[in-house]
């Protein structure tokens, strides 16, 4: 799709962003609508679910079954059945964060369905009992492993390993019962877990009724949503050369539009793209070679006028074309034994942070794809619980430094707070709340995502746990995720479902 682009100031947020001159050319339905605009405008990049074309618009508002979209200084109504499952979810998401904490919202990939690991709940608790939120129910056969959740319809997805099989899970999200099991892959558990444990790392992403799973050891599935039918798989290793890392394949498969992008790493294929439908090879970056995969997750972005794909590797970070997988730009990383966080990208800056003493860096990216660091510091040393941007402040723990708040501009410390309870873990952020999961005991604890310092809401201890942790060191690892009023975790093979509605 060939498109004129232009620079112009986004209305929401005041940033610069690149909006095409034309409207969404490929929606040939498009009704212009010159019409007042609401204040809050929502930029993103919108994909047609039948040709995968795709194009950078501003939400404005739902009108029955269409989506009112702005495109320069155009509007258009899109059929709102046209667009991706993921645009689908998204604008769900906004309706259901318009009316409280419903149960309507979908969360179809890791991090959300705008990946920034933000959920679209709104008027959700602002404080927890004593004991904590009410317990809905306990699953206890998700199997081994740390594969954290995707909820689409009603249903929750993850992964898990059991009797050495890796398996694709459906559970109905009210009851907490199974719907479907599928078995993707096989799973001896060697060769990867290093004293860790075994099983799955990755989270499954959903897109069009379909759902995307990696095991450990490089095998790609694609599963039917609605039955759990396997379609189509291939192996990383196998079919392209690749090389996990010293605990196995961790990233989450990127859907976006007609394809599914993952990174073998290697020497050959440092990323590659996969027809969504049929798992055919659409490109290599072969000029990507990595070494291990590592641990990281793509991030689909729009910089110059660009659809890319960026991704974080040991020793650097690249940006591929998503048309052809061709090298645009790359940055130098000094990352050491493991590097797992997934990049944060704002308009044309990119934040990245590893642990084992690294740090993190904010990397802006110029006009001719030059790349340049704003600011290099080690004041976050994210291992892998991830950190959330809200507003010009990034919240994740740091390694010796407990939960902190760091300045996304200057890259400063606002504040930190190192308890017993907020020693290391995962961050999730829902209604400008921050949910902190301590890895070591399971204690989950909701404060305040503000700069003005660390206030507890509320505090509580994730149970059941799982004994099979007692044969190895791996801690309680999968990501917490609220959407739709229901906060979950996961120890291993135990899925807790809480109630957190206001």
């Amino acid at each position: 799709m060939s498109l004129v682009a232009e620079e112009r100031v986004s209305a929401h947020n005041g940033r610069m962003i690149r909006v095409p001159k034309t409207p969404l050319r490929f929606l040939v339905t498009f009704c212009l609508a010159g019409m007042a605009l609401p204040g809050l405008i929502q930029a993103r990049t919108w994909t047609q679910a039948s040709t995968g074309k795709q194009i950078e618009a501003e939400f404005v508002k739902i009108e029955g079954d269409k989506a009112l979209l702005k495109v320069g200084n155009r509007t258009a109504q899109v059929p709102i059945a046209d667009l991706s499952a993921e645009d689908q979810a998204y604008i769900k998401s906004l309706a259901a964060g318009g009316e409280g904490a419903s149960g309507g919202a979908d969360w179809p990939r890791w991090r959300g369905p705008e990946g920034n690991d933000i959920s679209p709940d709104k008027g959700v608790a602002g404080s927890w009992p004593s004991d904590g939120p009410k317990k809905l129910w306990v699953y206890d056969k998700a199997g081994i492993g740390y594969s954290s959740f995707i909820v689409v319809g009603g249903k929750l997805f993850t992964l898990g390993a059991r009797d050495g099989d890796v398996v694709m899970i459906c559970l109905d999200t009210n009851s907490g019962e199974e719907v479907w099991s599928t078995k993707i892959s096989e799973d001896d558990g060697s060769g990867y877990s290093a004293g860790w444990g075994t099983g799955p790392r990755s989270t499954p992403t959903y897109s069009d009724g379909k759902l995307y799973g990696l095991g450990p050891k490089g095998t790609l599935a694609c599963v039917n949503a609605a039955d759990g039918k396997k379609e189509w798989d291939k192996n990383l290793v196998s079919d392209f050369g690749g090389k996990w890392g010293g605990w196995g394949y961790a990233e989450s498969p990127l859907v976006d539009g007609d394809q599914v992008v993952v990174c073998p790493g290697g020497k050959d294929n440092g990323i590659v793209a996969l027809d969504k439908n049929t798992g055919a090879t659409k490109w290599k970056a072969s000029e990507v070679q990595p070494g291990p995969a590592e641990y990281a997750s793509l991030v689909p972005v729009e910089i110059n006028g660009t659809r890319q794909y960026i991704r974080l590797f040991q020793t650097q970070l690249v940006s591929v074309a998503a048309e052809d997988g061709k090298l645009l730009w790359s940055s130098d990383w000094p990352g050491k034994t493991a590097v797992i966080p997934t990049p944060i990208v704002d308009g044309n800056e990119i934040y990245i942070s590893s642990g084992y003493g690294v740090g993190c860096k904010l990397v802006k990216v110029g006009a001719d794809n030059t790349v340049s660091d704003v600011w290099v510091n080690s004041v976050m040393k994210n291992h892998h619980g991830g950190v959330v941007k809200v507003g010009d402040h990034l919240y994740g723990f740091s390694d010796g430094a407990g939960l902190i708040c760091q300045d996304w501009k200057s890259g400063e410390m606002v504040w930190n707070e190192k308890g017993r309870f907020t020693t290391k873990g995962a961050v999730h952020v829902v209604d400008g709340k921050l949910v902190c999961l301590n890895e070591s005991d399971g204690t989950v604890t909701l404060a305040e995502a503000s700069p003005d310092g660390f206030k507890q809401l509320g505090q509580f201890q994730l149970e059941p746990q799982s004994k099979t942790r007692e044969s190895h060191k791996g801690q309680i690892w999968a990501h917490p995720v609220v959407i739709g009023g229901k906060l979950y975790l996961r120890d291993q093979e135990f899925i807790a479902c809480y109630d957190v509605k206001g």
